[in-house]
């Protein structure tokens, strides 16, 4: 609502401090090699759209809409629902705070009061800022030039009156014109820097059989970001994945304002200062005791590692109560949350947008002769499945963070973390667990000639039960071999190694001499 209208001039200024209702869409930002979101200011971005009810007055008036999104594109808002349309936008991007407030009253006069330590009273002299260079604001003062806060005494520094061109929130001003009075209802649409999402995805891997078939539960948060000072409450939103064509004009500038830092130097000559290698943090306090909780007759029930032994892997999955759904714009994806949610400033929200529960994986041991030699190494445990509905998944999956979850005696443990990328309908989804010291392999040259290597490929599995493998061999073999099948285009040994056995693969490939 506007709350007030203030006669400028010429001009009314109606207020409207906050939205009644907001609709959040957020888009990605770019990530390289699985980077996680941006805590200080996310890289991708929002399409805001607000709608306020506003008393407008006859004849020309400013309308400033606070609480915008702190990383408005100004160039990007629409407004509609106004009598007669926009005049004129303004981004009112200096912001009430402490640094805000000096870089305002730079050349101009302030009160300074300072409290004697030894009478305990309190004086006030005049000053005025001369500069206010990072960490220091530089006063003069009948005495001459100080810095603020390093004269030893307490002290604080009063203004006049608040400058008229500082917001306490951000701020888009529009002018426009009505032949009369009226209440409207108006929307503002606009496009703002500092927000992101990602997918978080909880792998649970289930007992797998002896033939390397298993089953995993798959659970995805859906994980936005608000960078901004400015909260979102009970936004529908919404997330789009994919890369929509967006050209970029320059990195966003986001409102001034901050706290001041102030620094002095100590009353001592430099080597005199004892010289400190860094600050060593004291250790973290010890982990809380366990929960307590009541049982139906009310006896106190304390949570224990003793407690947890032996669950399986379905107490420890997420319940999912609301679930974003997933549609189609155009060639991207949306996924919609069904119910209003509240987006904090510079915080996290987190709703539930897969749940796949028994999703049909096998498990394999890859590598790749590239990355082998005549030393044993571990290989890779890799889970793979068919993102299909009849293997229990069948829909699109973005890019984010795959926590793999193994089950044992004490409950599930933590097994792997990988970065999956987006992977549509109908792909192979896989995930490298990691590497085990059981299941190695080797890669020896036997022989050379003119035109052809011979090598030979060695896997042994100190398992007790068998263990299929995957061996990428990506060059020109001579020959052909039963075992060796393509891939994707790479030759690729596929075979079951025994419990407690090896297996061996000998191959040629050509060489091209100049």
């Amino acid at each position: 609502m506007a709350l007030a209208t203030t006669p400028v001039a010429a001009q009314t200024v109606v207020v409207s401090e906050e939205p009644e209702a907001v609709s959040l869409t957020v888009y990605r930002g770019e990530k390289y090699g699985g980077q996680a979101i941006d805590p200080n200011w996310p890289t991708g971005y929002a399409l805001v759209t607000e709608t306020r009810t506003l008393t407008i007055p006859a004849g020309e008036s400013v309308i400033r809409f606070e609480g915008v999104a702190e990383g408005m594109f100004p160039e990007s808002a629409i407004v509609t629902g106004l009598p007669k349309g926009v005049k004129e936008k303004n981004r009112d991007a200096r912001l009430l705070s402490p640094l805000g407030l000096v870089d305002a009253y730079l050349k101009r006069q302030v009160t300074i009061t300072r409290t004697e330590r030894a009478t305990g009273k309190t004086r006030e002299y005049p000053a005025m800022i001369t500069s206010a260079p990072g960490g220091a604001v530089i006063l003069q003062t009948n005495d001459g030039y100080e810095a603020l806060h390093c004269t030893g005494l307490p002290e604080r520094m009063a203004f006049a009156q608040l400058p008229a061109k500082l917001s306490a929130k951000p701020t888009l001003s529009v002018i426009t014109q009505s032949d009369g009075p009226v209440t409207a209802k108006v929307t503002l649409t606009y496009m703002a820097a500092g927000f992101d999402w990602e997918a978080n995805y909880i792998a649970q891997v289930q007992n797998r059989g002896s033939d390397g078939k298993g089953k995993v539960d798959l659970f995805a948060w859906l994980t936005l970001a608000n960078g901004g000072n400015q909260s979102f409450t009970n936004a529908n939103t919404m997330a789009i994945a994919g890369k929509p064509n967006r050209e970029n004009n320059g990195p966003q500038i986001k409102p001034t304002g901050g706290s001041l830092e102030l620094k002095c130097w100590p009353n001592q000559r430099t080597h005199e200062v004892p010289y400190n290698l860094g600050y060593i943090p004291a250790p973290p306090p010890p982990p809380p005791a366990p929960a307590a909780y009541m049982d139906e007759e009310g006896d106190s029930i304390v949570v224990t590692a003793q407690r947890m032994r032996g669950e399986s892997l379905a107490s420890y999955s997420p319940i999912a109560v609301v679930v974003a759904e997933q549609e189609n714009l155009g060639d991207l994806k949306l996924y919609r949350i069904p119910e209003p949610v509240t987006v904090n400033a510079k915080g996290q929200k987190q709703v539930a947008m897969l749940v796949k529960p028994g999703a049909a994986f096998t498990h394999h041991y890859s590598a790749s002769v590239e990355n082998y030699g005549v030393q044993s190494e571990p290989m890779t445990l890799m889970l793979r499945g068919k993102n299909t509905i009849d293997k229990g998944l069948g829909l699109p999956m973005p890019q984010g963070q795959v926590l793999v979850f193994e089950n044992s005696e004490y409950g599930p443990l933590l097994a792997g973390e990988v970065t999956l990328q987006d992977r549509a309908v109908g792909e192979d989804v896989e995930i490298a667990v990691g590497t085990s010291v059981d299941v190695r392999m080797q890669v020896t040259p036997q022989s050379e000639k003119a035109n052809n290597q011979r090598w030979k490929i060695e896997v042994t599995n100190s398992r007790n039960t068998p263990v299929n493998i995957e061996v990428e061999i990506p060059y020109e073999l001579r020959g052909k071999s039963k075992a060796v099948t393509k891939v994707n285009g790479i030759p690729t040994w596929k075979t079951i190694v025994a419990g407690n056995d090896s297996a061996t693969l000998s191959y040629e490939i050509k060489l091209e001499r100049d």
